[in-house]
């Protein structure tokens, strides 16, 4: 399992480098990991975010999924996110 961050959401003008920063940042991404930290290791991961998450961030939630082994729920603008094993409830049509 690896993951490589897709620079093809960056929307900036900027140096490759710098678009990879411009992906951790991410609230998304932040969120997770402060859930991580912050909750019990039984419960899922719920996330609301008014705008629509990018792909790069569904494609690294799926991964965190797998790798901690619990639900990530992201609510975005258009729908909810059940993310779990590695697979979403969206089936990739975010």
């Amino acid at each position: 399992m690896g993951y490589i961050p897709d620079l093809d959401f960056v929307l900036h003008d900027v140096e490759e480098e710098q678009k990879e920063q411009f992906l951790f940042q991410h609230s998304e991404k932040i969120a997770v990991a402060y859930g991580i930290i912050s909750t019990t290791p039984l419960k899922p991961i719920r996330i609301f975010k008014n705008l629509r998450v990018c792909g790069d961030c569904h494609t690294v939630m799926k991964y965190i999924s797998i790798a901690i082994g619990r639900e990530i729920v992201v609510r975005d603008s258009n729908r909810f996110h059940h993310m779990k094993n590695g697979v979403c409830s969206c089936k990739d049509y975010w």
